[in-house]
């Protein structure tokens, strides 16, 4: 295991379709934003909502990338985006399979 020093993060992204996880993946990857995005689901969410509690049928996007590409990363996502305020948290990797980050750092441009 190798430590990454803040420059890898793995962001998480609800959506409410396959159709839109895909569109958001392929568009990430194409312009070399991320490595990987992974699509999980279906999810249920649980949150407030303008001042009530709703409860949806969501998937969640994975997404690999690089600190640096992280600006870039949530302006293509919010401009693909249906949701007007999308979830879009990075968390830092502190440490990973050395031959991993590697593909990943490389993956990313």
């Amino acid at each position: 295991m190798r430590a990454t020093r803040g420059r890898v993060v793995q962001v998480f992204v609800s959506v409410p379709s396959t159709r839109v996880a895909t569109q958001i993946a392929r568009a990430l990857l194409e312009a070399r934003l991320c490595a990987c995005a992974q699509t999980l689901g279906p999810i249920r969410s649980h949150y407030r909502w303008q001042g009530k509690v709703e409860s949806a049928r969501e998937w969640l996007l994975l997404i690999k990338t690089r600190t640096a590409r992280l600006a870039k990363l949530e302006a293509t996502i919010r401009r693909l985006h249906p949701y007007d305020v999308p979830e879009i948290l990075a968390l830092p990797v502190e440490r990973g399979h050395a031959r991993y980050l590697e593909w990943l750092q490389k993956e990313c441009g």
